[in-house]
């Protein structure tokens, strides 16, 4: 009896390493007085926990810190610095050539500049006509720094002009590409019923534009609704590879935590948003696993 012919092996999948350009990130932070609203408290939001017993001690209230004493409420803006100083980190870790530069929005855009860790004073600049070339770093002190520096309005802006950002963008992302890397401005806003605006022509596409809007739930007295589509048509104006915009209303620290992680992915290398699905929610993970073995006994992962 003849022997069956040897099967062939299925040729080995290998993607070629390509590098990359290392990018200059501009996070521009809204200080409207929406950025201070209250965060909810992270007991609250989850409940009690179903594996902890009673045993007869009276339950702290939420946001009650060591012997009963009130905590400071955690606010938007608190929040918003924390996740920026998870992305620099996680960022650097990637690859530490990135550098990072810091702006507020309030009726228009102010530049907050880089200084030395020891320098305890930090000057805002007028956006318009200033150059931010020297302000991007990629020194994680100067990036603390900057951050702890933002401070939020007591008072409500009436209009939102985003025409000094781009104007800067479009100047800086020349000025990146003559050096072989790559500027995404990375927008954080927080204004539930002041639509943005901007006044800026077609041009070459030269930076990427992502948004994180932070908003609060849809009522009479605002349009959080009509906000997204306005900054829908922004990214979609001037970006030049692919942009996300993520939004929450929900006021919880660690989902704006989350929604951060998912633009620490390089421009050059994203899906588009509308394939995007992380973070993928631990009890649909572990069903389709669960399904996959119970079919042929082997574990499947689901990074494949």
């Amino acid at each position: 009896m003849d022997a069956a012919p040897p099967v062939a092996a299925p040729p080995r999948y290998s993607l070629p390493p390509v590098r990359r350009p290392e990018e200059d990130i501009l996070f521009c932070v809204d200080v409207d007085l929406e950025a201070l609203t209250e965060m909810k408290p992270a007991a609250s939001a989850s409940g009690p926990s179903s594996g902890s017993a009673s045993t007869g001690s009276p339950q702290q209230p939420a946001g009650a810190g060591a012997g009963g004493a009130a905590r400071p409420a955690l606010r938007r803006l608190d929040a918003v610095k924390q996740a920026l100083l998870l992305f620099v980190h996680g960022k650097r870790k990637i690859c530490p050539g990135h550098r990072f530069a810091f702006a507020s929005l309030g009726e228009t855009v102010s530049m907050v500049r880089h200084r030395p860790c020891h320098d305890p004073f930090i000057s805002r600049l007028p956006l318009v006509g200033f150059r931010v070339k020297k302000d991007f770093s990629s020194d994680p002190g100067s990036a603390m720094e900057a951050v702890h520096s933002l401070a939020a309005s007591g008072s409500r802006y009436e209009t939102a002009d985003l025409t000094p950002l781009f104007k800067i963008a479009y100047q800086e992302g020349k000025r990146a590409e003559s050096q072989g890397r790559l500027l995404r401005v990375i927008l954080i806003y927080c204004r539930s019923s002041t639509k943005p605006h901007h006044q800026w022509p077609v041009k070459p596409k030269n930076f990427t534009l992502d948004i994180f809007y932070l908003h609060d739930k849809p009522t009479a007295d605002n349009c959080p609704q009509k906000v997204y589509d306005a900054l829908v048509d922004a990214l979609e104006h001037v970006s030049q590879y692919e942009g996300y915009i993520l939004e929450t209303s929900q006021g919880l620290a660690r989902v704006i935590f989350r929604e951060m992680c998912i633009l620490l992915s390089h421009p050059m290398q994203r899906c588009i948003q509308d394939d995007l699905d992380i973070p993928k929610q631990v009890a649909k993970k572990t069903l389709a696993t669960e399904a996959a073995q119970n079919e042929d006994g082997t574990p499947v992962s689901s990074q494949q």
